[in-house]
């Protein structure tokens, strides 16, 4: 087998791991990973304005308000405008929202995480630096992503096709 094979077959395998177990959230919870992270983080911060919420998770404000409307569309989490700016709205997570983060399977990245924060520095400075070459090497620098492993359309980017701050029109899968 080539180097070339080797490669791919290790970049499916992570896709496809990340691919199996996003589908076993979204059996388990109905939350897609992109969903859990805004909650989870809704749930430690408190109430929060779309802004905040997407600077904390990474993602564009575009995609976190695709987020937010289909969370919000279970009652998982309530919007109410701010009653000193009009102008500003708050997110909070409801008490189905926390309940349904509290039966979700554990992030995917959690596992990772730890066998990751038990390498010798040296390996995870390698990785890190293997890694977002290996993104560079699949043109994903402008990928819209979080700290969080998900699946989804890739070109989700918060900017349609003209450039404007919006979902893609075939919309997010978040």
């Amino acid at each position: 087998m080539s180097r070339q094979d080797d490669v791919l077959i290790a970049v499916r395998r992570i896709m496809r791991a990340v691919d199996l177990h996003s589908k076993k959230l979204m059996k388990a919870s109905g939350l897609t990973s992109s969903q859990r992270v805004v909650l989870q983080t809704l749930s430690q911060s408190g109430p929060s304005t779309p802004g905040t919420i997407a600077r904390d998770v990474s993602l564009s404000h575009a995609t976190v308000t695709v987020i937010l409307d289909r969370l919000g569309e279970r009652g998982l989490i309530t919007r109410q405008r701010s009653q000193t700016d009009r102008r500003n709205v708050m997110v909070d997570i409801t008490d189905s929202g926390r309940q349904c983060l509290a039966d979700a399977p554990e992030a995917l990245q959690a596992g990772f995480l730890k066998s990751f924060g038990d390498l010798a520095d040296w390996e995870q400075l390698m990785l890190i630096a293997s890694l977002q070459r290996v993104a560079e090497l699949m043109s994903a620098e402008d990928v819209d992503a979080a700290p969080i492993l998900d699946v989804g359309d890739v070109r989700r980017t918060g900017m349609d096709d003209s450039g404007n701050g919006a979902p893609p029109a075939d919309g997010d899968s978040s």
